[in-house]
């Protein structure tokens, strides 16, 4: 069968996403796992020292200026991350969804240079992170931040993350039973919300204040 944005977006809709074997690989696969991961976006933990640093302002923020970019880092190798799930296909297909409005990016950059971020696909209310990276110490978190702050701001019900790991439970991830998030998938899918460009210093302060007092899965000291 062949894999089109048409048919992505009908897949995204019933809880199920592609991924390939790794970043050579010619084929995907779809994945629909028993326990979903997500991010309830009123239980974010910020810690105290991402605090600091959002505050520093160390990057300026973008979106959607540079998504083939963010694509293209996302799915590069590292001595830590000696393969990737993004093939070619992966780069099209979400390339095309970029281009008609359903997916987005969330960039950081430092003296003219993309030094991290995300991106992810856009319907309903629900936003459906894939990938993210960072060149720089918290570049990727603080585009999460960002990235939260602007769902919250567009009226987003659903944050998906596919699966937890420590890098992101960090963060107030949970994982939740398949039938339970095929719920939350439905009711977010009738929410009228619209992803925003952009994100004002008050509306980001108000955000990361309404974060305050919440804890993540997994305890790591601040």
């Amino acid at each position: 069968m062949e894999i089109t944005a048409d048919l992505l977006l009908k897949a995204y809709t019933i809880g199920v996403f592609p991924m390939a074997e790794s970043h050579d690989s010619l084929d995907l696969h779809w994945i629909d796992p028993e326990n979903r991961g997500i991010l309830p976006l009123d239980k974010i933990h910020i810690s105290r020292s991402l605090r600091k640093t959002l505050k520093k302002k160390p990057f300026e923020i973008r979106c959607n200026t540079a998504f083939a970019d963010v694509l293209e880092m996302c799915s590069a190798t590292t001595s830590q991350r000696p393969d990737t799930w993004i093939n070619p296909l992966i780069k099209k297909i979400y390339t095309q969804l970029h281009e008609r409005g359903f997916a987005h990016s969330v960039e950081c950059w430092l003296d003219g240079k993309l030094v991290g971020g995300l991106y992810g696909v856009s319907l309903g209310g629900a936003f459906f992170g894939e990938s993210m990276f960072s060149r720089r110490s918290d570049a990727s978190k603080v585009a999460l931040i960002h990235l939260a702050a602007r769902l919250v701001k567009g009226n987003y019900s659903l944050l998906d993350t596919q699966f937890t790991t420590e890098h992101l439970s960090q963060f107030g991830t949970i994982e939740i039973d398949r039938e339970i998030y095929k719920k939350c998938l439905f009711e977010a899918m009738q929410a009228p919300a619209r992803f925003p460009l952009e994100l004002s210093e008050n509306e980001l302060s108000d955000f990361i204040e309404s974060c305050k007092g919440n804890r993540p899965t997994l305890y790591i000291e601040d």
